[in-house]
């Protein structure tokens, strides 16, 4: 890996889920224009899947973090796990 990757590598381990988004955002739209050098396309592709990895790592994160409260059979309130499946 050469020093200037190392270091991105090392930046995008504290970036938020909102600039991750942001980031992405500005890769399509340079992507989407069409006048880009391969080169140029084919390092932004690269980060862009890198970064779409990130926000999947960010979510998973997230998601482990969400619970809910549900009230049991007894009455007794309980933390439980957050189904992300719809109802």
């Amino acid at each position: 890996m050469k020093k200037s990757e190392e270091a991105d590598a090392a930046k995008n381990e504290d970036i938020s889920f909102e600039a991750v988004i942001a980031r992405l955002d500005e890769i399509v739209r340079s992507m989407e224009r069409g006048d880009l050098p391969l080169e140029e396309a084919i390092t932004l592709f690269e980060e862009g899947t890198k970064l779409s990895f990130k926000a999947e790592k960010l979510l998973e994160t997230a998601e482990q973090l969400v619970k809910k409260l549900a009230r049991g059979e007894d009455g007794v309130v309980t933390e439980v796990p957050f189904d992300a499946s719809p109802n």
